[in-house]
């Protein structure tokens, strides 16, 4: 009998969400697509005026450490030297 009520209960619960998701839904879209149909007919956004000759720089690449040294240590070049056999 428990079970039976529970599949009763689940199957009234998930028809009421679904009731209201068809109530709820539409709502939302309608609100949403009139806010981005005021944005479109709105002032276009123009880019920020500068007077002439200011300057900007938009971008600064990373400056490189200069205390900074190779992990690794240096690079030594060095000759095999082989003794002559005696």
């Amino acid at each position: 009998m428990g079970l039976v009520k529970f599949i009763f209960i689940a199957i009234l619960v998930l028809w009421i969400i679904r009731m209201l998701i068809r109530l709820i839904l539409p709502m939302l879209f309608s609100n949403l697509a009139s806010k981005m149909q005021q944005q479109a007919t709105g002032q276009p956004q123009q880019p920020k005026r500068k007077p002439e000759g200011a300057i900007s720089i938009d971008y600064m690449p990373p400056k490189p450490d200069q205390g900074k040294t190779d992990k690794l240590g240096d690079f030594v070049d060095y000759e095999e030297v082989k003794e002559p056999k005696s």
